[in-house]
Parts: structure tokens; C-alpha cells; sequence
């Protein structure tokens, strides 16, 4: 294979640095690994060599490729030896000042043609490039770990870098195996900025004491379908990893309430309670296994109340047909009867202002998201409200169970918690293609490839409904009266016209 680049120098013999090195070397590179501690450089080739062997023993790679990988691959003791590179990418500490001077450094050593990169995740690209006499040689290069599986790489162009340099990197991904998307030099890239709606929003929720971690991560598991709850997924990471960038962005941001960080996350990581790591974070582990409390058994109920739905339920007819499915005794009165349970299904409003609105009685009043189709979901969530009857939410709760779908009761909240959590998810990414940060499709792979979920975005918007969405936005913002709910130029244009998010004027 001739590789776009014929020498490739990787500085930092991290995890990063390590897995950086290791596909380079696949996609045809000489590869020189270099560390500041030579020892930690030696060890890293021995464990990228010991890694090609083991794919080779399983049969996924030949005997003569791991040969033919290692022989490209070797540590270097000095930058000096790094003269000769064509590519180098700096996978060293997030720091700034060593960010800059490092690569300065490297600079004067290079020839002009060589293009200096940075796998920085939260640092300006403009900034470390400001200190470079050639910034148009300089760009982001955005790696995930682990390297080898993480599929998606992101090219950031600072202010002054060559369209060329962009072009080839994301040439040379390709050939190392992975998809590069094209990057605006913002706070977070793509990514990092797109990954904000799912924790932030996760952690409001939790805070105003709506449900506990692992009801909420139990509802975006089997309502939307991500891999793992926001609470799992920061336990995995590591507050210590995921609290400073919360941080980060938001104050690159200069403070934008879309990316405020919780106070819930800053108090644990000052207890060192970070996740998995250490054996405690919103969950407790034993030998690696989360320790999660069973879920609330569904209440008996020997008699029924007869069932009203409210006449502006979101998918109103739907959810009378699911009742009739379940055996309910459904009214089908202007208003209920003094002894109905009221359901109502709102997008974005509270189920307070809800039953004060329809003059409804609160006490009798419990609210079921509809904004996924029902079939579609493994999980109904319920609400109530501060008046309703206990009574009232156990008949709700053995109603919904009767097929034996798993249902949550939650406290009341302006959309609920999938649709808070989806309508976030979908208004910033609407942001970063208002914004011009990359293009909508390189938004939807950079998602999907980066963070797991399980349809981009923008996609995630357009199933669930463009307008639903921006109702959702509109009534949470009306509740909460927070302007990190207001809604993105794109969605409310393309909401109000019907068009698709991925919808690109001309």
C-alpha cells in the first residue's frame, strides 16, 4: 500500500498516541513513536507488536502483515529523529502552553512541506496553531479511543490552514481505515459538542428530582434505544475525563445555557466518586458489575377506574387503541366523570399545567410521553403530578403493565424525560449546522461513529417528528423559563416548514 504519507511521526506514547501509531502503520506508514520517557515509547511498540501477533493467532491479519506492521513501527529516543516525517501528530497532555511549545519546537526541526497536526479533543486548533510559523500546515486530528475501533476521525481546520492539508488527512484516515469528517474549529469539534444534550440534560433531570439514575438511563435504554443510560456512560468515561469538558465548553462558549455543566457531576469528582474506575460512581461495582436496585414491582389493583383521555393528547388515536388493547373502560365523554383517572399526553408541558389548563381535577390526572409511537418503545413513562392521588398512579401504573411491557412512574416534568433529553439532542446539533461547524452528513457519521447513538441527530429528528420536536422545545422553555430551550434557527424553519433537518439551502 503507498500511503499518502511515507514517514508519519506520533509524539506521546499514551493510549492514544499508541493507537494513533499502530494504524498508521497498517495503512503503509514508516511509524516513529516518539515520548519524552523512552521506556514508555519502547513499551509501546512491544505492545502494538504483541497486539498484531494475537490478531494474526485469530486469523485477522496474516502472519506476514504482523511481520510486515511491526517492521514499520519503531520508537525513537530524541524529536530530532522525527526531521524526516511528512505527517506528525502530537498526542501529548491538554495544555495549551505545552501543546504549543512542543509543536514549535518540532516545526523549526520539519521541512516546510510537512504538515504538524494535534489530537487535542477540547483545545482551539487557531490557539496552539498561533505559535507556529506555518500555521497553514497545521491542523486538528481528532482520534477516539481505543483508536483502532473508534471508526471516526475529526479533521479541524484552524483559521489559517491550507484546504490542501485538510483534504490529505482526510485522505490518509481513509486509508488507515477510518471515516474523517471536516471540522470548524469550535468548542468540542463535532463530537464533543454534539454529545452535550445527553448528559446535561440527564443530569437537570435527575436534579430537580424528577427520577433516580437508573430509572432515567432505564428510559432512554428502552424508549430511544441508546447503548448505554447517560448515567452509565459517565461512569464508564470517568467524571474525570467528562466534568472538565462539561467546563470546557461551556465556558468557550462564553457561558451558553445549552451547555451549562451540573453541580450534581462537580461535587462527585471533588469526592472522587469518578465510576467505574474506582469502584463508585452513580453506581456502585463489584468486580466490574454495576450493582443497580430492582425496579419497583407493578402495584395490584383489584378494581379499575373507568379511563379519560384528554381531547389534545399527542397521538390521541393511538393511545385510545392501546387502551382498548389493555381492557381499559374508556369514557368517551367532553370531560370526565368524578371517579375517571384523567391521562393526557402532552409534548413539553408538565402535567400541572396541563390539568389547570383543561380543568382537569390533578388529583385523578397522570401523563403518558406519546411522542415515540408505543410500538416502537420497550417502556411506557408515566407522570404525575404534585396533587395526584396515589391511588390514581398505581391504577395508571397496573394499566400500562397489563401486556407486560415494563412501565416507569416519574415526578412531573415539562417533557417528561425522553422528550426533554431527544428535543436537546436534536437543537444542538441544529446548532452546529446553523453555525456552519461541518455538514449535516458529516454531523450524523461523526455521532454515530463517535458516541454510539443509535441514529444521528439530525435523523433522530426527523423520525420523531421536526415539529414535535420544536413544540417540545417551545412548551419546556414556557415551563421552565430557561433559555437553554430556546430553539435553533434551523429546526424552527425547517419545523415550521416541514422539511427534513438534513435539509441544506442552496
Amino acid at each position: 500500500m503507498n500511503s499518502i504519507y511515507k514517514t508519519v511521526g506520533v509524539i506521546g506514547a499514551g493510549a492514544m498516541g499508541r493507537g494513533i501509531a499502530q494504524i498508521a502503520a497498517q495503512a503503509g506508514s514508516t511509524v516513529k513513536l516518539f515520548d519524552i520517557q523512552a521506556e514508555a515509547a519502547d513499551k509501546a511498540v512491544h505492545s502494538v507488536g504483541a497486539q498484531w501477533d494475537k490478531l494474526a493467532d485469530k486469523n485477522k491479519l496474516t502472519a506476514d502483515q504482523a511481520t510486515r506492521y511491526k517492521q514499520q513501527l519503531y520508537a525513537v529516543a530524541e524529536l530530532t529523529d522525527l526531521a524526516d516525517c511528512d505527517l506528525v501528530v502530537e498526542a501529548v497532555v491538554e495544555k495549551l502552553a505545552v501543546k504549543q511549545s512542543l509543536l514549535a519546537q518540532m516545526e523549526g526541526l520539519l521541512k516546510p512541506t510537512a504538515v504538524l497536526t494535534s489530537n487535542t479533543s477540547s483545545l482551539s486548533v487557531t490557539a496552539i496553531a498561533a505559535a507556529l510559523k506555518r500555521p497553514e500546515q497545521f491542523a486538528g486530528y481528532h482520534f477516539f479511543n481505543p483508536v483502532p475501533l473508534m471508526k471516526v476521525v475529526e479533521v479541524v481546520a484552524g483559521i489559517k490552514t491550507s484546504p490542501a492539508v485538510c483534504q490529505n488527512l482526510a485522505a490518509f484516515a481513509q486509508q488507515m481505515g477510518h471515516q474523517a469528517v471536516q471540522a470548524q474549529d469550535t468548542p468540542g469539534f463535532i463530537v464533543n459538542h454534539a454529545g452535550r444534550g445527553y448528559g446535561t440534560e440527564a443530569l437537570r433531570i435527575a436534579s430537580e428530582g424528577i427520577a433516580d439514575f437508573a430509572t432515567i438511563d432505564r428510559i432512554l435504554r428502552d424508549q430511544v434505544g441508546f447503548k448505554l443510560g447517560p448515567f452509565e456512560l459517565l461512569d464508564l468515561t470517568g467524571l474525570d475525563v467528562s466534568h472538565p469538558v462539561m467546563e470546557s465548553i461551556y465556558q468557550q462558549y462564553y457561558d451558553e445555557p445549552r451547555y451549562r455543566p451540573s453541580v450534581i457531576t462537580a461535587q462527585r469528582l471533588a469526592g472522587g466518586v469518578l465510576g467505574k474506575k474506582v469502584g463508585e460512581g452513580f453506581y456502585k461495582y463489584v468486580d466490574g458489575v454495576a450493582h443497580i436496585a430492582a425496579e419497583p414491582a407493578t402495584p395490584v389493583v383489584n378494581e379499575m377506574p373507568p379511563v379519560w383521555v384528554s381531547t389534545r393528547a399527542v397521538r390521541r388515536a393511538e393511545l385510545l387503541q392501546l387502551l382498548k388493547d389493555l381492557g381499559a373502560k374508556i369514557e368517551t365523554g367532553a370531560s370526565p366523570s368524578a371517579q375517571a383517572l384523567s391521562i393526557v399526553a402532552p409534548l413539553g408541558f408538565d402535567i400541572t399545567t396541563v390539568a389547570i389548563i383543561e380543568r382537569l381535577d390533578p388529583a385523578r390526572t397522570i401523563g403518558i410521553d406519546m411522542l415515540i409511537d408505543d410500538k416502537l418503545t420497550k417502556r411506557r413513562v408515566l407522570a404525575t403530578n404534585p396533587a395526584t392521588r396515589a391511588d390514581m398512579r398505581d391504577a395508571a401504573h397496573a394499566l400500562f403493565a397489563r401486556d407486560g411491557k415494563a412501565v416507569s412512574v416519574i415526578r412531573d416534568s415539562g417533557g417528561f424525560v425522553t422528550q426533554r433529553v431527544v428535543a436537546q439532542i436534536v437543537n444542538i446539533a441544529c446548532d452546529i449546522c446553523q453555525q456552519g461547524i461541518c455538514s449535516p452528513q458529516d454531523l450524523e457519521t461523526a455521532v454515530t461513529l463517535g458516541l454510539g447513538y443509535p441514529m444521528g441527530p439530525l435523523m433522530m429528528g426527523d423520525k420523531f417528528g421536526p415539529t414535535e420536536i420544536l413544540e417540545v422545545l417551545f412548551n419546556v422553555q414556557t415551563v421552565y423559563g430557561d433559555t437553554r430551550y430556546r430553539p435553533s434557527p434551523w429546526l424552527r424553519r425547517r419545523g415550521a416548514l416541514g422539511l427534513s433537518l438534513m435539509h441544506v439551502e442552496r
